[in-house]
Protein backbone atom coordinates (compact mmCIF):
# COMPACT_ATOMS: atom_id res chain seq x y z
CA UNK A 1 0.00 0.00 0.00
CA UNK A 2 2.66 2.23 0.65
CA UNK A 3 4.16 1.43 -2.99
CA UNK A 4 0.91 2.89 -4.17
CA UNK A 5 1.05 5.69 -2.26
CA UNK A 6 4.16 6.81 -3.72
CA UNK A 7 3.07 6.19 -6.79
CA UNK A 8 0.25 8.72 -6.96
CA UNK A 9 2.65 11.34 -5.65
CA UNK A 10 5.40 10.59 -8.25
CA UNK A 11 1.88 11.10 -10.30
CA UNK A 12 0.82 13.94 -9.21
CA UNK A 13 4.26 15.62 -9.33
CA UNK A 14 4.85 14.87 -12.46
CA UNK A 15 1.27 16.36 -13.72
CA UNK A 16 1.75 19.36 -11.46
CA UNK A 17 5.16 19.92 -12.83
CA UNK A 18 3.37 19.70 -16.66
CA UNK A 19 0.72 21.98 -15.38
CA UNK A 20 -2.31 19.65 -15.13
CA UNK A 21 -3.53 20.91 -11.70
CA UNK A 22 -6.81 18.84 -11.97
CA UNK A 23 -4.93 15.53 -12.34
CA UNK A 24 -1.92 16.69 -10.06
CA UNK A 25 -4.77 17.35 -7.10
CA UNK A 26 -6.51 14.12 -7.71
CA UNK A 27 -3.54 11.72 -7.60
CA UNK A 28 -2.16 14.02 -4.51
CA UNK A 29 -5.36 13.46 -2.81
CA UNK A 30 -5.47 9.65 -3.35
CA UNK A 31 -1.58 9.63 -2.03
CA UNK A 32 -2.74 11.14 1.09
CA UNK A 33 -5.75 8.63 1.45
CA UNK A 34 -3.53 5.98 0.79
CA UNK A 35 -0.55 6.90 3.07
CA UNK A 36 -2.97 7.26 5.79
CA UNK A 37 -4.70 3.81 6.01
CA UNK A 38 -1.03 2.63 5.58
CA UNK A 39 -0.32 4.23 8.60
CA UNK A 40 -3.41 3.19 10.67
CA UNK A 41 -2.60 -0.63 9.39
CA UNK A 42 0.70 -0.53 10.61
CA UNK A 43 -0.18 1.02 14.44
CA UNK A 44 -2.82 -1.79 14.31
CA UNK A 45 -0.49 -4.50 13.43
CA UNK A 46 2.31 -2.89 16.45
CA UNK A 47 -0.16 -3.34 19.16
CA UNK A 48 -1.64 -6.40 17.53
CA UNK A 49 1.96 -7.50 17.63
CA UNK A 50 2.65 -5.83 20.86
CA UNK A 51 -0.18 -7.54 22.60
CA UNK A 52 0.45 -10.97 21.08
CA UNK A 53 4.19 -10.87 23.01
CA UNK A 54 2.82 -9.95 26.31
CA UNK A 55 0.36 -12.29 26.54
Amino acid sequence: MLSWSLTFLVVALIAALFGFGGIAAGAASIAQVLFFVFLVLFVVSLISRMARSVS
